[in-house]
């Protein structure tokens, strides 16, 4: 009687990740993003094109979240607030509260390290005129649940404004309602988290004067002040 033959099939693969938090490079949730996004590979062939994915440590307990890329900013570098003023103010910010460490430069390559602290968008491709309309928004909100799902240590969540904080709480199943968007806000959530609202570090923000660098230093203290009691 021969002797039975080793089993040599190959080993099964194991299964994709059935829920990234990021989407895909070529993600077609919203048929208005991916056709600009589709204009802007033609008329910018250099820049990142794609949707952004978050930066920094999954094990972090801060979470940042922003409204979307800039079509010259993370959209140009594939790193949230990455080569725009907006970028400026916050990597300034964070470092000075010891949110990273290292030197921005606009770059995704210029090794700047985020400690304890994790970036991401509530819509993750670049909108036209930078506005994302509220399908869009809905639409992004899987990947923003997953984000947090994916961050077992997350204690605080600072919100930019007041699309992402409706996105933020939309994610959390909670009710806009319940919890007012405001600069500086603070919100303990009913999990045990904080939210923590800012106004956006847009240009146009701080050009107007709605957010100064002293308001956004203050809203970092307190961030710090909650994350670390």
């Amino acid at each position: 009687m021969p002797a039975p033959t080793a089993d040599i099939r190959p080993a099964a693969e194991a299964p994709a990740d059935p829920s990234p938090a990021d989407p895909s490079p070529d993600c077609a949730l919203c048929p208005r993003l991916v056709a600009f996004r589709d204009a802007n590979r033609k008329a910018y062939p250099d820049f990142f094109n794609a949707p952004v994915p978050s930066f920094g440590p999954t094990d972090a307990r801060l979470l940042i979240v922003g409204l979307a890329p800039g079509l010259r900013g993370a959209n140009r570098t594939g790193r949230p607030f990455t080569g725009d003023y907006a970028g400026d103010l916050l990597y300034a910010t964070l470092v000075g509260h010891g949110f990273a460490r290292g030197c921005y430069d606009k770059r995704p390559d210029d090794g700047l390290e985020l400690v304890d602290c994790r970036i991401t968008n509530a819509v993750r491709c670049v909108p036209p005129e930078n506005k994302p309309v509220g399908a869009e928004v809905s639409g992004c909100r899987p990947f923003l649940v997953r984000t947090m799902e994916q961050m077992p240590s997350l204690r605080t969540i600072l919100v930019l404004g007041s699309v992402a904080h409706g996105a933020t709480l939309a994610a959390l199943g909670l009710r806009k309602s319940a919890y007012r968007f405001g600069h500086g806000a603070v919100h303990p959530l009913p999990d045990g988290r904080t939210l923590v609202g800012s106004y956006h570090c847009s240009r146009y923000n701080t050009n107007t004067g709605k957010l100064t660098t002293a308001m956004f230093d203050a809203v970092f203290a307190t961030v710090r002040q909650v994350i670390d009691r």
